[in-house]
């Protein structure tokens, strides 16, 4: 019988060294992805684990709560040293950022929002010993991109010599919601929603992006024109929530959203009645955006989204029962479907030049569009029908909240897990990390620092516009 090895001290099992590069204290989705990992990493109760916490852009860092987070905190390297080489190093990032500081390693990645990620991205992947994405939907962008490899000749010539393209194991774990968090409330209240004066309201959660009409990856603008015709000059109407920010959650960040929605605003006759759109800009905790999901005046979510690797707030929508009317392409067609929400057709497009960003999205890569029309009926549909469509995101909410939830991500991380073989080596050696260098406030994602390995012995605000 085949028995496997146990290194014990003092009669106990010694827990695998897992060294994690994540942006746990970030505000921010890779943020909310991390934590949730790490709290995963932590109740598996198998690794001693160490943190190296990294930014996300300019986003806020002060996601964590000392008391609630204490065991994500104290996991967060004072200084950036180890006694010895990690066993599992996991580096939940971008994957032109990872590193290859354990014995194995990990690469977690939201991946793709698009339908080709870049070849500075898979050579990343290709770096570590298995990669893990949210999605079926990002999985296969890694599966189908693939590019030449080319070597110039003796001559001068350049030549194929190959394909570049993913070559190490590639799971989908789901980003699980927290069901003791995002859960169905009797009653519930919030200061900047009571005041507001509809009874129904469609709420997007998202990040307000650069670039544009059409062009930020939410398409926000082009949800509140369409907001705006489907409603204007009705004697009944409904309000659309935008609870969203820009890259920061400064009075000047609302401010230039505020400007957004009047200028989308302008562009209609001052003589029509428009519904109104309110701006809900600012930072929530998870258990006010439960609140926020379960508000009586909230009836559904909406998003027009060019593309998600995952799509976690409409996850975190179904998990209390709010309709959701989406995109019917990318991340969330893994936990949303026709017969319990409202998916909208439409078409890819190539990517627009303005949201080309190097290694990142590239320029052949293309993304979904909405088709406008449909989007105008779904939206009257949900405001004339809401009792039917209520009904059937009930039946969604009893399904998400069987299958999608942190606890089962938990497990099924760990059985993912259970396949991971750590080579074994006969003398450790220490591992001094340089210092980490202080963060600037920037919009792009920056690298953790770089580690040179000694070699081992023998192997809150709203407003309406």
């Amino acid at each position: 019988m085949e028995t496997k090895k146990k290194i014990c001290i003092g009669g106990c099992l010694m827990k695998k060294l897992m060294l994690i590069c994540a942006p746990v204290t970030s505000r921010s989705g890779y943020g909310d992805h991390a934590r949730d990992l790490v709290r995963s990493f932590i109740k598996h109760d198998k690794y001693d684990i160490n943190i190296i916490d990294v930014n996300w852009g300019s986003c806020p860092r002060n996601a964590l709560d000392k008391t609630k987070d204490k065991n994500i905190i104290d996991c967060i390297l004072p200084e950036p040293k180890l006694d010895r080489q990690p066993d599992i190093y996991v580096d939940i990032r971008i994957p032109n950022e990872f590193q290859t500081w354990g014995k194995f390693n990990i690469g977690i990645t939201a991946g793709i929002e698009t339908t080709a990620v870049s070849s500075a991205w898979i050579d990343g992947c290709n770096k570590m010993d298995l990669v893990i994405v949210p999605s079926e939907h990002s999985k296969k962008g890694f599966l189908e991109s693939i590019y030449d490899k080319i070597q110039q000749a003796p001559d001068g010539q350049q030549q194929k010599i190959g394909d570049l393209k993913l070559e190490k194991p590639i799971e989908v774990l789901f980003e699980g919601a927290d069901e003791d968090i995002y859960k169905s409330i009797k009653t519930s209240s919030l200061d900047l929603v009571d005041d507001i004066k509809e009874d129904f309201a469609f709420l997007h959660v998202g990040m307000w992006g650069q670039g544009g009409f059409g062009e930020d990856r939410k398409d926000i603008s082009k949800l509140v024109k369409i907001f705006y015709e489907s409603f204007a000059n009705k004697k009944k109407q409904p309000a659309l929530i935008l609870k969203s920010n820009g890259a920061t959650f400064s009075i000047l960040d609302r401010e230039e959203c505020l400007d957004k929605i009047k200028k989308i605003k302008s562009k209609f006759p001052k003589d029509w009645n428009l519904p109104n759109v309110y701006l809900l800009h600012g930072s929530l905790s998870t258990e006010e955006m439960n609140k926020l999901y379960n508000h009586p005046k909230v009836r559904a979510m909406v998003t027009l989204t060019h593309g998600e690797g995952y799509g976690r707030p409409m996850l975190e929508a179904t998990m209390v029962g709010l309709p959701v009317i989406a995109s019917g392409w990318s991340g969330q067609i893994d936990f949303l479907s026709q017969s319990d929400s409202l998916l909208l057709g439409g078409q890819l497009q190539k990517v627009p030049s303005s949201q080309v960003w190097e290694n990142i999205i590239i320029e052949d890569a293309e993304w979904f569009n909405v088709n406008e029309q449909q989007t105008y009926k779904a939206l009257n549909y949900c405001f004339e029908n809401i009792d039917d469509v209520e009904k059937r995101s009930k039946n969604l909410m009893k399904i998400n909240r069987e299958k999608f939830t942190l606890n089962k991500m938990t497990d099924k991380l760990d059985e993912i897990m259970q396949k991971v073989h750590i080579p074994e080596s006969p003398q450790q050696v220490g591992l001094n990390l340089p210092k980490l260098k202080k963060v600037n406030n920037t919009d792009t994602m920056v690298d953790a620092p770089k580690l040179k390995l000694p070699k081992l012995k023998k192997a809150t605000s709203e407003a309406k516009v």
